[in-house]
């Protein structure tokens, strides 16, 4: 098992270049997949504690776009949650853990400061 996981959806555009990225620079990671294992709610609720749920969600998708007004306008902690939890696609993709943090979205210079 790796020290490193991935977590997203295999075919975004975003998590091929993290996969890419880790692939070139011969650095082994488990992923996991959001759309075959579900979300692990202990993950998304750490990354939220640690970057706010704001950060978390990600509010310029299209599963973000397509929800009602009602429901991005009472946004709250504990209505992402339950989002992430039910709609896996809105969650920032990758999400990565590593050495007990959550790193959130594709950062080349942050991927070499922290893992090379």
């Amino acid at each position: 098992m790796a020290d490193i996981t991935i977590y997203g959806i295999k075919n975004c555009n975003t998590m091929k270049k993290a996969f890419t990225w880790f692939d070139d620079n011969g650095i082994a990671y488990d992923f996991h997949d959001y759309k075959k294992k579900g979300a692990d709610m202990t993950v998304i609720e750490q990354a939220v504690t640690e970057h706010g749920w704001e950060k978390v969600i990600n509010r310029k998708g299209m599963t973000w776009r397509q929800l009602p007004d009602d429901v991005k306008n009472d946004m709250d902690e504990a209505a992402a949650l339950e989002l992430a939890n039910q709609k896996t696609s809105v969650i920032k993709r990758p999400l990565i853990t590593y050495r007990g943090k959550i790193i959130l979205g594709f950062d080349e210079t942050q991927y070499t400061d922290t893992f090379l």
